[in-house]
Formats: C-alpha cells, structure tokens, sequence
C-alpha cells in the first residue's frame, strides 16, 4: 500500500507541472515543425530557452535550496562551451552522427564544468554571503579570460564550432526534462531535505548530523554539470564561441532569472526563464540600429515592475485574486464542503477577542500599572 501511495504522491499535479510546461513546449513545437508554421527563427529561440530554463533551475539549486549566492555561473557556462564544443569538432571527423556527438560533447562539457566547480567550490564554499560573491565573480572573469588568450580555442577571435541545426530545440527540450526529473527527485528527497536545512540554520543542521560541506559541495559540482551542458547547447547553436557573451551581465541575468521566478521555486525559474528569454529576443527585433541602446532600460522598467506587483504589500489582495494556486484549492473546496469546513475551524482563523499574534507574543506590555484597592473607614485591622 504504501508503494502505491507513493507513486500516487509522486504523479501529484503540482510535482508533474514543471514537466507538463516544457513537454507542452516540445509537443507544440513539434507539431508546428511537422505542418510547416515553425519558423528557424523560433526554433532558435526555443533552443535558447532550453538552455537558460538549464541555467535557472541549476542556479536555483545553489541560491534557492543551498542559500549561497554565487555570481559565476556563466564561468562554468563558458567552460562547458570552450571545452565541450573543441571536443566536439574532433570528434565530427570521425562520427557521422550529430546527435551522438552533441549528446557526447554535453557529457564532456558538464563533466570538465562540474570539476571546475569541485575545485572552486573546496576553498570558496567556506565562505559566506559577499566574499563567495566575490569569489565565484572572480572565477568567472579569470575563466573566461583564459579562453580568450588561448590559441587552441580561437583565441579573442573566438572558437569556431558546427551548427548542430533547426532540430537543436528537441534536444534541448529534451535535456531540460532529464534535468528537472533529476532535480526534483533530489529536492524531495532526504537529500533534498538536508540541504534545505543547510539553508535555514546552518548550525542547526549541523548539530542533528548533517555533513555541510558534502551537501554543500554537491549542490555546487552538480548546478555546474548543468551549467555545462547548456554551454554545449549554446555552442551547437551559436558560431564562433566568444569570450564575451558569458560575461558578469550574464551570470547577473541569469541571478535574475532565479530572483524573478521565486527562490526555491522550480516552476517560477522556468517561467522566468522563458519570460526573459522572449522578451530579450523581442527588445532586439523592435529596437535596431541607435535604439538597441534603450532595450536594456526597457528591460530594467520591466522587471522592477513585476518585482513590485510580487512584493508589494498593497497589491496582495490582487496577487492572491489572481493566484492559480488559489483558485485550484478554492475549486476542490467548493467541490468538498467537508474540507471547507475543517478549514474554518483552524487555529489561525478562529475568531478571538484577542489576535493570535498577542497570544503567541512573549512581549506584552501592561496597559496599566497596578493599584490595590483603598481600605474601607471602619474596617477592622
């Protein structure tokens, strides 16, 4: 019984949404390439979201679940794509199939990227806050200026890789599904658990037993394996590889991306993902030439005005109107009456003549000093 409770829990709505937005991204597309609607200019951006989808939900993992700011996840990017795709043109002259060289070179790239990440993450993850900012930020400025001063990968002029074609898209659609059913399980596991911990009291989790600098340094090698395997999609995609595309605006943008979506929210970074993604192509197409200049004060307008309808405190009645999530619970408790009634009797909504937050409070003031009462004249001592 308990196995098949667990497959029940485990194919829940809100654990398959994820899967179902970017398998209804590929079926789609599918289906227009099929009839002919599916221009190469969208089946490029669907690649492309494929990868920053890639780069969200890696990044999340180290900023949303491990709570640890790292700003050099375009290094780790860079390194996938220099290295993944210079494997990948040796191996075009003895392979025929792209397919297999690209799926190949994705293992090549994340793997060279996840070490990269093991080498940085030993000294910089017994770091905090700022200073690993700072320390990952570094790494992703060295990295990329090594690449730029090597004659094997092009040098500034950037390495030259093979276009892997229109059909990029379902290879990266394809990898995204691989990584989110990889990155949920281990959310929901004990694992998953353990570095959630990490994140809300640090010492605390290390006093029940949990090994810090294990999960730490797990979350860090397996967000750049990621990392790395999108730098391959970039590089199938985009010919020549050049240094300056993974500078410290992109490991930024990709920050926002997390930021946007929601910490610790899978389906928020993919959302965000796709968002940013669509709107940075649209900014490009609607304002060429002198006017390309105003796309990134569009695009900042743009994002502080979803940051203040997702936080500000005024417009919570309309976030909460608006709430999928809400409208899906308040659909099963009208269908459930018995449910809506357990809900009412909660302890949070019982009503009290006195909030609850004075119950819970350890800080309550005396309204009044206290005075005993006078005696009555005549009474007896």
């Amino acid at each position: 019984m308990n196995y098949f409770k667990n497959i029940k829990n485990a194919f829940k709505f809100k654990n398959c949404i994820n899967y179902i937005i970017v398998g209804a991204m590929l079926i789609i597309s599918l289906v227009m390439s099929s009839m002919g609607e599916l221009p190469r200019s969208s089946a490029d951006l669907l690649a492309q979201m494929g990868y920053s989808i890639l780069l969200a939900v890696s990044l999340n993992l180290v900023v949303g679940f491990l709570g640890e700011l790292s700003l050099g996840h375009a290094g780790f990017m860079c390194v996938g794509a220099y290295i993944g795709c210079y494997f990948a043109n040796s191996l075009y002259e003895v392979i025929d199939s792209k397919l297999l060289v690209l799926i190949i070179s994705m293992l090549i790239g994340g793997s060279v990227a996840a070490v990269f990440g093991l080498i940085i993450g030993l000294p910089a993850l017994r770091l905090k806050g700022d200073y690993l900012a700072i320390v990952t930020l570094a790494f992703g400025e060295i990295v990329r200026t090594i690449f730029k001063n090597q004659p094997a990968f092009g040098a500034a002029l950037g390495l030259s890789t093979k276009r892997f074609g229109s059909d990029l898209y379902i290879v990266a659609l394809i990898v995204v599904l691989i990584s989110l059913f990889l990155i949920q399980n281990i959310i929901r596991s004990k694992h998953g658990r353990a570095i959630t911990a990490i994140r809300d009291n640090e010492i605390a989790a290390k006093a029940m037993g949990i090994n810090i600098t294990y999960y730490k340094l797990f979350v860090f090698v397996f967000a750049a394996f990621f990392a790395g395997v999108a730098g391959v999609i970039f590089g199938s995609k985009v010919t020549p590889v050049t240094y300056s595309f993974f500078s410290f605006n992109y490991s930024i943008e990709i920050l926002v991306m997390v930021v946007l979506g929601g910490m610790g929210n899978i389906t928020g970074s993919i959302i965000s993902a796709v968002f940013i993604t669509y709107l940075n192509f649209q900014l490009q197409d609607k304002l060429p030439g002198e006017l390309a200049a105003l796309k990134y004060l569009v695009y900042a307008i743009i994002l502080i005005l979803v940051v203040i309808y997702n936080n500000a405190p005024k417009l919570a009645a309309l976030r909460e109107k608006l709430s999928i999530s809400n409208a899906i619970s308040s659909k099963k408790k009208s269908k459930n009456p018995a449910a809506q009634h357990d809900d009412k009797n909660r302890w949070d909504v019982v009503p009290t003549k006195i909030p609850m937050d004075e119950i819970v409070s350890t800080d309550l003031k005396q309204e009044k000093a206290y005075t005993p009462d006078k005696p009555e004249k005549g009474g007896t001592e």
